[in-house]
């Protein structure tokens, strides 16, 4: 067995002739220190345990070893990867494909939700020798006794956390449930929180325990900047922040499908190619958006976590965290989508005063410093602006073949009254009416948020149409508190986003120190109701359970004393189940 320390080629070990052209073909020739540690280990036989984070190389470092394990000959499911996204699945499906494109007889299917049954059941039947796809869709093929596992000879969990937020546990464990006991395991996660390790230690038997420190890859091609929220709304300092900085492709991330909407449709508005990537798109309109983004038809994607997971563009050159992530694994995670390949890139976060502690715990997590820095001012951008007009139209009269702008600029000298001076600062003025080049000062936040919020709301509130009654309401009881952290809009978001509910019909929200009561649409269907039991909020399980306790309602405090509000519409915490919010605030 090697040790992190030994150095050693893909061709020092044990892999199929096959597999190490296709890697010499590929370019690859030096291991990362995931793979020099697993590969040998899975062609040995153990199972495995990978603590390492995304970017490491962990699909080589389980998917060499899973091909070696394959017989060709044999026409049935080998070998197994569960994924907690979509977009992972295909990631990590066109990789294997790409390692087994010598090995004649190996095929990869990729099976997930949000995408017609027929032709993955059809892949299935063939006799496909691995497959990779996410849990739930997973356990269908397995009900529908399409997908079997009888010959399984190599099971993956890849990133085993994500899954676990995002209330896939229990599928999980139904899945390796149904995993023969003479098939080879491996579980890979970015962090080992205790669940994942209990999962670990009843489902792998005597795993190698291997540990990769990813941080000194981050901290030496990522550098972080923070601006802290005050004097200027979000939305307002991002816009800015676009148009000053030299990015190439960026991502920015926000908590909600909703907010991924409003923001992209502000930045669209404010001249920037941006696009959303959430869960409200189907696969095919997703990979569609992932390609104009590595084409540069779209160079902004504003995405929530979930369906950034696995996204591999090394054209972003910055992740900007619009909102914090709910935890501080998440946040290397999102970091991590720039960097890449190599190269260096800048993530950017925005934090209010009391989320500053948090700052603290990513520091530590990524063993790298995070600068503090300013927006740039209304005066600041102004001059910004002007340089950058003046650098376009010096570069415009550097190229070639001005004859007959020359012509027509000669013939209004001539046949007109106007100077040049006065064709220029006519030019000048059309270019401002367009572009502003003079920005007024900046106002107090406070104010302009107010006003920009109420009209705002007012359009929204017309085309969101009646929210239910009262009467249309029950009353469920959650078991997350303000002692979890937990926010109006963290519970509006996860409802929203888990059950695919229009949030105008989530109700009120009161929270206490270790639960909180929501109100929901009468008669939620059973199935509804069970997803929700397992939704996390700050990383805890909602445990939704009807309850005969009322959401007490609180007066409306006088206007203005909500001041300093983002001006953007901002999803499950603006425009989305404000009435909710708006009480369940008045309680914390």
């Amino acid at each position: 067995m090697s040790n992190s320390n030994s150095v050693m080629s893909f061709a020092d070990m044990s892999l199929p002739t096959a597999v190490l052209n296709q890697l010499e073909k590929l370019g690859f020739s030096q291991p990362t220190p995931i793979q020099q540690q697993s590969i040998p280990a899975l062609l040995d036989g153990k199972d495995v345990l990978g603590e390492a984070q995304t970017g490491t190389g962990k699909t080589a470092a389980f998917g060499l070893p899973a091909l070696a394990a394959i017989d060709p000959s044999v026409r049935q499911t080998q070998v197994l990867v569960v994924t907690p996204t979509r977009e992972l699945a295909i990631q990590v499906a066109e990789a294997m494909e790409s390692f087994a494109q010598q090995i004649k007889g190996v095929e990869v299917a990729t099976v997930y939700g949000g995408s017609a049954f027929g032709p993955q059941i059809q892949a299935l039947k063939k006799g496909t020798s691995v497959v990779v796809g996410t849990p739930g869709r997973l356990i269908d093929l397995l009900n529908k006794n399409v997908l079997k596992l009888d010959g399984l000879r190599v099971a993956v969990l890849d990133e085993a956390d994500e899954m676990l937020n995002m209330g896939f546990i229990e599928d999980i464990e139904t899945i390796l449930s149904k995993v023969p006991e003479t098939a080879q395991r491996a579980l890979f996660s970015a962090t080992m929180p205790t669940a994942i390790r209990k999962l670990a230690k009843t489902y792998l038997t005597d795993p190698l325990n291997i540990q990769i420190e990813a941080i000194a890859r981050e901290k030496a091609t990522i550098k972080q900047k923070a601006w802290k929220v005050a004097g200027l709304t979000k939305m307002t300092a991002l816009t800015r922040l676009l148009e000053v900085t030299p990015y190439q492709r960026a991502l920015i991330f926000v908590r909600t499908r909703q907010d991924t909407m409003d923001v992209a449709e502000l930045l669209q508005r404010s001249g920037f190619k941006a696009s959303p990537l959430s869960g409200d798109l189907n696969q095919s309109q997703r990979e569609q958006t992932v390609a104009q983004l590595r084409s540069g038809h779209i160079e902004i994607l504003v995405a929530t976590d979930v369906v950034a997971r696995g996204l591999d563009v090394p054209e972003i050159t910055h992740v900007i965290n619009y909102d914090l992530p709910g935890d501080t694994e998440s946040y290397v995670h999102r970091i991590g989508r720039t960097g890449r390949a190599g190269r260096e890139g800048e993530a950017i976060l925005f934090f209010r005063p009391k989320e500053r502690h948090l700052l603290r715990h990513y520091e530590r997590l990524t063993n790298s410093s995070i600068e503090y820095f300013e927006v740039p001012s209304a005066q600041q951008l102004s001059e910004h602006r002007q340089q950058q007009l003046l650098s376009t139209m010096q570069a415009t009269l550097e190229q070639e073949n001005h004859q007959p702008v020359e012509q027509l600029l000669q013939k209004w000298l001539t046949e007109s009254e106007l100077s040049a001076e006065q064709i220029a600062l006519a030019l000048l003025k059309q270019q401002h009416k367009q572009r502003p080049l003079f920005l007024k000062e900046d106002r107090p936040v406070r104010e302009r948020a107010e006003r920009n919020d109420r009209a705002d709301r007012g359009d929204r509130k017309k085309a969101r149409g009646p929210r239910p009654t009262d009467a249309d309401f029950d009353t469920y009881k959650i078991q997350v508190g303000r002692e979890h952290g937990a926010r109006p809009g963290d519970i509006v978001g996860a409802i929203a986003n888990e059950a695919s509910m229009d949030s105008r019909f989530i109700g009120q929200i009161q929270l206490f120190d270790q639960h909180s009561l929501v109100q929901l649409p009468k008669g939620l269907p059973g199935e509804v109701v069970k997803v929700l039991k397992r939704a996390r909020v700050r990383q805890q399980p909602m445990s939704l359970e009807l309850t005969s306790e009322q959401v007490k309602r609180a007066p409306r405090p006088p206007r203005g004393r909500d001041g300093g509000r983002d001006s953007a519409p901002r999803g499950g915490r603006r425009d989305n189940g404000r009435r909710g919010q708006g009480a369940a605030r008045r309680f914390n």
